[in-house]
């Protein structure tokens, strides 16, 4: 019999259970404030909505061995969509909703075996509303969820922010036939690759001042002026930044524009951003998301509503980051409450539910124990804040 976990799971101890719990309300707490409501995706679903209409590989789908081509979820934003457009579609846009559980995502590991990965979430999307007010709300809440889960300067926060339009635009200039590669390269820089594209000088020139091009949202914007000129989608990227900039610098989380940023999936169309710490060995993705109009329009909504924007917070990245959010850190260590005798042991559970009825979490020793001295040894030696003796 097999003792270890398959490839790509992992076994959660009772601490991690219980901070992924805790992280898990925090962000529920906060998305409720802001008038989200709480949906349950089904963790399974058909190809085609797991699939986005091409945008997620079918490698990356954990496939199901039934009658219907079947898979379970790699992320939860399509599910949702699905459902906003049919189950949902009568209630009035815009549609604010919430959900966690659990993704999977397939992968080939060092040896050609498939491996799955697990990946506990929990995130917001924003339905039916296209204006820019939609992308604004929705960074001003990730930059809110950070901070009520204590990510502080300590952990040198960066809000990355790109947008689908603005590499299009960058590209509209190379070839036609050269267009994917090129944006491969910048989304992935990858100089060398960009360096093996048969394109003329100032043409590579360009795109690799692009692949460089990130920082502040003012400095970045001017240079992409230089380059695409006064379109609008530059003015309204500048207006968006800046009714984000303050939140940001107050929770003193750096902002920062980068044309070549695209997430994982491609799932978006416009607005993309990524929230990203430094952590013990190097940077640490938490959040993520952005605009999916085409996704929502895919699905048959009215196309004056095929809009959609969201975000989805890697729960277990937060846990290894953070532990416990601020509120929630109080001890959380039981009681132990212990007993002299077998004639003391209906006290004891007596005092066992004493101390539950006022909120405290307390536990039982199983066997009797001679003094307080030894009831307070086995406390420590299992962790508990403190013991309860009750004598014979």
């Amino acid at each position: 019999m097999a003792l270890q976990p398959a490839a790509g799971a992992r076994d959660l101890n009772p601490l991690e259970v219980e901070q992924n719990r805790a992280i898990c309300a925090t962000l529920a707490e906060v998305y409720r404030l802001w008038g989200y409501q709480a949906v349950a995706p089904p963790s399974f679903e058909r190809l085609d909505t797991l699939q986005a209409g091409g945008a997620i590989d079918g490698r990356e789908v954990v496939r199901l061995a039934a009658d219907d081509p079947l898979g379970l979820r790699p992320e939860l934003t399509a599910s949702i969509a699905r459902a906003a457009c049919t189950r949902l579609a009568a209630r009035p846009r815009p549609l604010r909703l919430w959900s966690e559980g659990t993704t999977y995502r397939s992968s080939t590991g060092d040896s050609g075996h498939q491996r799955i990965l697990e990946q506990l979430q929990s995130g917001v999307e924003l339905l039916g509303e296209p204006s820019a007010a939609a992308d604004v709300e929705l960074m001003r809440l990730l930059l809110a969820a950070a901070a009520r889960l204590g990510l502080g300067p300590q952990h040198r926060p960066r809000l990355l922010v790109g947008h689908h339009g603005l590499l299009t635009a960058l590209l509209a200039q190379v070839p036609e036939e050269q267009r994917q590669a090129a944006r491969a390269a910048l989304t992935g820089f990858d100089p060398l690759a960009l360096d093996r594209l048969p394109l003329s000088d100032p043409q590579r020139q360009r795109l690799s001042a692009v692949m460089r091009l990130r920082g502040e949202p003012p400095q970045v914007l001017y240079g992409l002026e230089q380059w695409l000129g006064p379109v609008p989608l530059l003015g309204e990227l500048a207006a968006t930044l800046e009714a984000v900039a303050p939140a940001a610098a107050r929770r003193q989380v750096a902002l920062r524009l980068d044309p070549t940023f695209q997430p994982h999936f491609a799932l978006y169309d416009g607005l993309v951003l990524k929230l990203v710490c430094q952590g013990e060995h190097g940077p640490v993705e938490i959040a993520s998301g952005g605009r999916y109009d085409a996704l929502v329009g895919r699905f048959g909504a009215d196309p004056a509503e095929a809009a959609g924007v969201g975000f989805g917070f890697d729960v277990e990245a937060v846990r290894e980051l953070v532990g416990l959010p601020p509120e929630s850190a109080q001890a959380t260590a039981p009681v132990l409450v212990s007993y002299g005798g077998q004639a003391a042991l209906a006290g004891a559970l007596d005092a066992l539910e004493t101390l539950h009825a006022q909120g405290q979490c307390a536990e039982l020793l199983g066997h009797p124990v001679a003094s307080r001295s030894e009831a307070e040894r086995a406390a420590a030696e299992r962790g508990c804040c403190r013991a309860t003796w009750i004598a014979a």
